[in-house]
């Protein structure tokens, strides 16, 4: 049982669970008799390189200084990271440090940016949401979830998609099992993208695309995806080769201008496939500009993008190159494009649309 004073410390309740910010970080006094687990005791799913500066970032420190700053500080968000875990308890408490006072962005709230999303599998072994944290601080202190039905279950916490992680403790009860499920050995989906694949403009970071995907397909995942900066650039694709994937995903045509992609296209294909001679790679399209019926420079940058795009796949497809999969951007928002939180990133509706348009074809790639 909490004291009183623990109990007057969570201060803002929700249908979702009950959240408060707490200054002091790690010297912050916790909650009496919950026992907390540092997750980097067992790890994280969505880590591609053990050799990063910071235990949360996506590249090894050997790329910076090799890829572009830009690309180096974007790869300091804990995007795609998830951990899992066990537990009889009723509460679920969290205990995470942010790098950046920044909690959230004009378009796109502090529940994306910043918090962390916590889903568990049902009585018939399906994921399902449970609770998002509310972020108001750098450092927070929150209880999850409470008043849960009693029960043994899996629970995966998703880590903040736009905000760099310092750390993160899960707590529960003295008198509940907590056990850690150490991350899956499969070979993950490896996602390489813009600002779309990093998670803009989703409201938690259960819901882009690669997440939603991993749910779906119950595999692993890696989100390389760096906003405003996915260029197929052979900088980062030479971090790529380093990593052992079931499938890699290029989705980089939204920051890339046709010049670009007609010089870039093919050279990435091949960087990957010199390395990985057998690992389907799928290439997508950029979405359709839900302005593009009425502003026609949307429709031609849309236009100009794909045409070397699809030239560069159907001229790797004529030299045999084999394992490569192609997906239209007609096909990644709903026909009528009301699934946008800004005219360019889905909302949570968008993403959902887009997992639904590349689940078949990585169905396909992964034989499954």
């Amino acid at each position: 049982m909490h004291s009183n004073c623990s109990r007057r410390s969570f201060i803002a309740a929700s249908a979702a669970g009950t959240f408060v910010a707490v200054g002091g970080g790690l010297n912050a006094a916790r909650p009496a008799g919950i026992q907390w687990h540092d997750v980097r005791e067992w790890g994280v799913e969505g880590r591609g390189f053990p050799d990063t500066e910071k235990y949360f970032d996506r590249l090894p420190r050997r790329a910076k200084g090799v890829v572009r700053d830009a690309v180096w500080n974007l790869s300091r968000h804990s995007s795609g990271m998830m951990v899992r875990f066990r537990t009889d308890a009723t509460e679920i408490h969290a205990d995470y440090g942010l790098t950046s006072g920044n909690l959230a962005m004009a378009h796109m709230p502090a529940t994306g940016v910043s918090g962390l999303d916590l889903y568990a599998k049902d009585d018939e072994g399906n994921w399902r949401w449970v609770a998002v944290t509310r972020p108001s601080a750098q450092q927070m202190k929150v209880s999850l979830i409470k008043g849960m039905r009693p029960g043994l279950r899996d629970y995966a916490v998703y880590l903040p998609l736009y905000n760099g992680t310092e750390y993160l403790k899960l707590g529960v009860s003295q008198e509940n099992r907590f056990e850690p499920i150490s991350p899956r050995n499969d070979k993950p989906i490896v996602f390489y993208g813009t600002s779309i694949t990093h998670g803009a403009c989703a409201s938690r970071p259960g819901m882009p695309h690669p997440a939603i995907l991993g749910r779906r397909l119950d595999r692993s995942f890696i989100n390389l995806g760096f906003s405003g900066n996915g260029k197929l650039e052979k900088e980062v694709g030479q971090f790529l080769v380093e990593l052992d994937p079931s499938v890699y995903v290029l989705d980089c045509l939204p920051n890339m201008v046709a010049r670009e992609v007609a010089e870039r296209t093919e050279p990435m294909v091949r960087q990957l496939r010199a390395a990985h001679p057998n690992v389907p790679i799928v290439l997508v399209e950029d979405r359709t500009y839900p302005q593009s019926w009425i502003i026609p420079s949307r429709r031609e940058r849309n236009d100009s993008s794909r045409v070397p795009f699809k030239a560069a796949f159907r001229r790797m497809q004529d030299a045999g190159v084999e394992n490569l999969f192609y997906i239209d951007g007609e096909d990644l928002l709903a026909q009528d494009r009301d699934d946008t939180t800004d005219g360019s990133h889905p909302s949570d509706l968008g993403f959902f649309n887009q997992a639904n348009a590349i689940e078949p074809v990585l169905r396909q790639a992964l034989k499954v």
